[in-house]
């Protein structure tokens, strides 16, 4: 329970984004989650083709030119979260949840495995059995990395979040070195599966495992920009 009654989860689906706009939008939630003008949130979404390199990165995990990433149209940012090297792009259904850790005790290792353990609760309710593998961050299946995490945290909200690779195309990940990881091939649930699974649906069962697992209710944003106007001139209230 907090200042709001009932733990509230804002749930934000802005539909397919640019990276620049998910990360800015991120930033912005950050800062009025620290001011206590929202309650905790979770953005759901699909890039359009980004690379990110997050402070782990190694220069060399990228095995493509800039030039060549103009070329197809690849966006590239170096930012803030922790991990290395990843890919976003349509079929992914990317998660980033802002959430203040400080009432869950401002362990970031714990949260760390509470989003493995979100993921393949995700995957189960597909019908697919997923594990962890000691030392490394993610979920795989059939010993394929089918969802990557990297997390930052500013003031103890944490932010950027985690993408599960439900139907992107795999040949964008030909591009880089994974997560730095070399022993274990990138999979989707695509691949696995062998068919098209709905990304609504994948969001909706996001959505409620997100809620068990962190006890929460969820209050969906239903139109973005006049949640974020309203915000600009008044506090968040259930009312």
């Amino acid at each position: 329970m907090n200042q709001y009654g009932r733990q509230k989860l804002l749930v934000i689906k802005p539909g397919q984004t640019r990276y620049q706009d998910a990360w800015e939008l991120q930033k912005k939630l950050v800062a009025l989650r620290y001011q206590e003008k929202i309650p905790d949130s979770l953005i759901l979404t699909e890039h359009k083709p980004v690379i990110t390199m997050g402070r782990g990165t190694s220069k060399k995990n990228l095995l493509v030119s800039s030039e060549e990433l103009r070329k197809r149209h690849i966006d590239l940012y170096e930012i803030e979260r922790g991990g290395d090297i990843t890919f976003h792009g349509p079929g992914q259904a990317v998660i980033y949840p802002i959430i203040n850790l400080e009432s869950r005790g401002r362990d970031l290792h714990k949260y760390l495995r509470s989003m493995e353990h979100l993921i393949i609760a995700i995957f189960h309710e597909l019908g697919l059995e997923a594990d962890t593998k000691p030392g490394m961050t993610g979920v795989w299946v059939d010993n394929k990395k089918v969802a990557a995490i990297g997390v930052a945290v500013s003031k103890w909200v944490a932010y950027h979040g985690a993408a599960l690779n439900i139907s992107p195309q795999l040949e964008y990940f030909d591009l880089i070195i994974p997560c730095g990881i070399t022993q274990y091939a990138v999979g989707s649930l695509k691949s696995i599966l062998g068919k098209d699974i709905d990304m609504e649906r994948i969001y909706k069962i996001i959505a409620e495992k997100y809620c068990q697992m962190f006890e929460y209710e969820i209050e969906p944003v239903v139109d973005l920009q006049v949640f974020l106007t309203k915000l600009e001139v008044a506090k968040y209230s259930k009312d």
